[in-house]
């Protein structure tokens, strides 16, 4: 089974459409293991709880830099053993480090 990450920044209804076709069996060989948000307040995050996914929050502005930012996505992606990454609302440009990581690994439904 594919682990799945899901980005987002707002309320969800990307990632709620793909929590209903996983749960619907339309994606029938990946699962949603991880929701990161680049916002504390993001309705997303409640989605995720509310179907048992685990969440992260990693702000920006809490790094010194866009590359130290995406080391910190990195790792924790890592840690999660995640395959695929699905940009769903995810309102922060992700530089070439980060797409060379993942590459053909990410799709962007929300651009």
């Amino acid at each position: 089974m594919v682990k799945i990450a899901v980005f987002v920044s707002g309320g969800g209804t990307n990632l709620q459409a793909l929590i209903d076709a996983e749960k619907s069996g339309i994606i029938k060989s990946g699962k949603i293991s991880l929701v990161i948000s680049n916002k504390q307040d993001a309705y997303a995050l409640t989605r995720a709880k509310d179907n048992d996914i685990k969440t992260e929050v990693v702000l920006k502005k809490d790094f010194a830099s866009a590359h130290a930012f995406e080391e910190k996505l990195v790792e924790i992606l890592k840690e999660n053993e995640i395959d695929i990454i699905v940009l769903a609302g995810f309102m922060s440009i992700l530089t070439k480090y980060f797409t060379d990581t993942y590459k053909d690994r990410i799709l962007n439904v929300h651009p």
